[in-house]
């Protein structure tokens, strides 16, 4: 008898024409922890969504073999009473709910026909025990953290007697430190029997907890590799996940030209009446042309309320300090005074701030410009779609057409609209926060590229990032923000991660 809790036989799932998996097979031992991971658009999710049930049985092809018998999963709660559980990036909890009835929701424990709520905050209690959550049972969802909401939902999938877990990116929006204690939650729910599933993009997280790791690359499975047998690497990752090998993943600029300052802030402070406190104090930094400036810092360091504030200030922040643009000391009111003037803003959150993700691509790219596509106050639908194109090919953006629907792309795409957008209004000075956030080193890698071309055309970029190889990797200088403040600054050539960690931690 094959000790696999999992087989997954020659799956092919389609969408309106578009190959998702093509004859996908993936096999999972019984109590080991199998990371897959694969580009932006691999078929990753869409792989898992097909096991539990969120594609029902009837809309793909092939065979799903768990605890040795086929499955036929026509809805989720058929996978969930098969004793699978998956938990997504975006955490299905009710934030205005306590934690045991989120807990238990769904499957409540009854006394006869009634909710015995007091066996209920039992129970919950014993699960919080087991993923180590020292919180309340009646603590409100809304008043905990994404690493405590995360662990939150694993307690969700132990009340229901997993046997699977399946984790998409359980880490992405964690710290350091949650994303630690999640990792040996795992590896302690392993010495319990329990056999997980986990999507990633951080490669050196799967290193550190897999047992196997399985590649796909565009919908096709391409290797398994064993832990065991010393096959898990970085290098054949990245190799097995692109088709290529990337010895460096940060692109090198030849030919550095940097020329005058094209923005520059004096002791700009920035207020935030909601919050009653500085967001930003007295900073001063410059960006000139043709460099990309880094600012590295913690989350809550104030990088991103200096990006919003210098954009037009669209928080409303109650504004001090000088502000130069080319020279000329301006002011803005409104983020369309910013985009007159030069600066565009990528922002971290494409998903809730960046895009209309139930619009097509060619809608999102021209959104923010469309006066250049428009005559008398109407759209020229040929001339939006030319425009649209032109950034489709130029940034490699993987769809049919322009006429794509953004939400169906994968994460690396999107990012790949969403920078498109802000091109289109022909900007200076490009504002880049947490700019590959969730997309996977393929995409990156083309990111980086793009950044490194519009250097070359003449603009500048500042990066905020949270990842320090990739500020270190990608930037001519580097700020560092800590409570709101410029801790420092360093160039290139002296910076390190020792350096940056230690002012950003002042």
């Amino acid at each position: 008898m094959s000790d696999n809790i999992l087989e997954m036989n020659h799956i092919s799932k389609e969408f309106t024409g578009v190959k998702a998996l093509t004859d996908v097979s993936f096999k999972v031992a019984r109590g080991e922890i199998h990371c897959l991971v694969g580009e932006n658009g691999a078929g990753k999710s869409t792989l898992m969504k097909v096991l539990s049930g969120v594609y029902p049985y009837g809309t793909y092809t092939g065979d799903i073999v768990f605890e040795g018998s086929v499955q036929a999963f026509g809805k989720i709660s058929d996978s969930v009473e098969a004793g699978i559980s998956i938990i997504y990036q975006e955490l299905a909890l009710f934030p205005d709910l306590s934690v045991y009835e989120n807990i238990f929701a769904g499957h409540e424990v009854r006394r006869g026909a009634l909710v015995d709520w007091n066996l209920t905050i039992v129970q919950a209690r014993k699960m919080l025990e087991k993923v180590k959550l020292k919180v309340g049972a009646e603590t409100l969802i809304k008043d905990l953290g994404v690493g405590k909401r995360q662990l939150v939902e694993i307690a969700k999938a132990l009340s229901k007697d997993v046997k699977l877990l399946i984790l998409d990116e359980p880490t992405a929006a964690l710290n350091e430190n949650d994303s630690e204690n999640l990792l040996q939650l795992l590896r302690e729910l392993k010495d319990q029997g329990i056999t997980s599933i986990m999507i990633s993009h951080k490669l050196k997280e799967v290193i550190s907890i897999a047992d196997k790791v399985t590649v796909l690359r565009d919908g096709r499975t391409i290797c398994t590799l064993d832990g065991s047998k010393g096959e898990i690497s970085e290098s054949v990752i990245i190799k097995n996940m692109v088709g290529r090998e990337i010895e460096d993943i940060y692109p090198k600029r030849l030919n550095k030209k940097f020329g005058d300052n094209i923005l520059e802030i004096k002791n700009w402070t920035a207020y935030d009446t909601q919050a009653g406190r500085n967001v930003v104090t007295d900073a001063n930094m410059h960006v000139r042309k043709g460099e990309i400036v880094g600012i590295a810092g913690l989350m809550g360091s104030g990088r991103t309320e200096l990006a919003l504030s210098i954009f037009g200030n669209p928080k409303s922040y109650k504004l001090q300090g000088d502000l130069w643009m080319d020279g000329n000391p301006v002011s803005f009111k409104h983020t369309s005074d910013a985009i007159k003037a030069g600066i565009a803003y990528v922002t971290e959150d494409r998903k809730g701030d960046g895009l209309f993700l139930i619009q097509d691509i060619k809608h999102n790219i021209t959104t923010a410009n469309l006066r250049k596509v428009s005559s008398n106050g109407w759209i020229n639908n040929n001339e939006e779609v030319k425009s649209a194109n032109v950034y489709k090919d130029s940034m490699n953006i993987k769809a049919p057409s322009v006429e794509q629907i953004v939400g169906n792309l994968s994460g690396g795409n999107q990012q790949k609209v969403s920078l498109g957008k802000w091109l289109f209004v022909g900007p200076k000075l490009l504002i880049l926060d947490e700019p590959t956030r969730g997309i996977d080193v393929g995409a990156k890698f083309e990111i980086y590229s793009i950044m490194n071309k519009l250097i070359d055309e003449g603009l500048s970029i500042i990066m905020i990032s949270s990842e320090l190889g990739e500020v270190l990797g990608m930037s001519d200088r580097v700020y560092i923000m800590a409570e709101g403040k410029v801790k420092g600054e360093l160039s290139i050539d002296e910076a390190d991660q020792e350096k940056i960690m230690q002012l950003a931690t002042q």
